[in-house]
């Protein structure tokens, strides 16, 4: 399968049936991510615990990039470190901004997001809840964000 053809089904899958979406009951985190630009908000939930995301949720409302690239997110570091997730997160802002970052094998169907560079007007789309899960696990990164506001 060509990587426009897996960009395009997979954000269709997770846009029409996010996972991880809706409410997170006892979540020792909660930011808020909005992007001015478009309109696109949500909000993100995490319960930490030893220092691992034990769960994650996120609400909000965005367009078919931003729901599936939260969608993706929430699965793919759900379980993992806040050192893990934070790596994840680089990676995948690598994967969005720098056109010449190659698509690592290893991000699954977090691959897929590369297929936005082709649309540089939809990068911060996808990147909300990447910014805003660095702001709910206290990333140095997240001061020079001012799309993400935290509550």
């Amino acid at each position: 399968m060509e990587l426009a053809e897996l960009y395009r089904d997979v954000i269709l899958d997770h846009n029409r049936k996010p996972r991880n979406f809706g409410p997170l009951e006892h979540a020792t985190a909660t930011v808020e991510g909005f992007n001015p630009l478009c309109g696109d908000r949500l909000t993100l939930r995490l319960a930490l615990a030893d220092d691992r995301i034990a769960d994650i949720r996120f609400e909000g409302d965005g367009c078919a990039i931003s729901t599936a690239s939260a969608s993706l997110m929430t699965e793919a570091v759900k379980g993992k470190t806040r050192t893990e997730a934070l790596a994840t997160f680089a990676t995948v802002h690598r994967l969005l901004t720098d056109d010449g970052a190659a698509v690592d094998d290893r991000l699954g169907k977090l691959a897929a997001l590369s297929g936005v560079r082709e649309y540089p007007a939809r990068v911060k789309c996808a990147s909300l809840c990447w910014h805003t899960l660095a702001a709910a696990l206290g990333s140095p990164h997240t001061q020079a964000l001012p799309a993400v506001s935290t509550e």
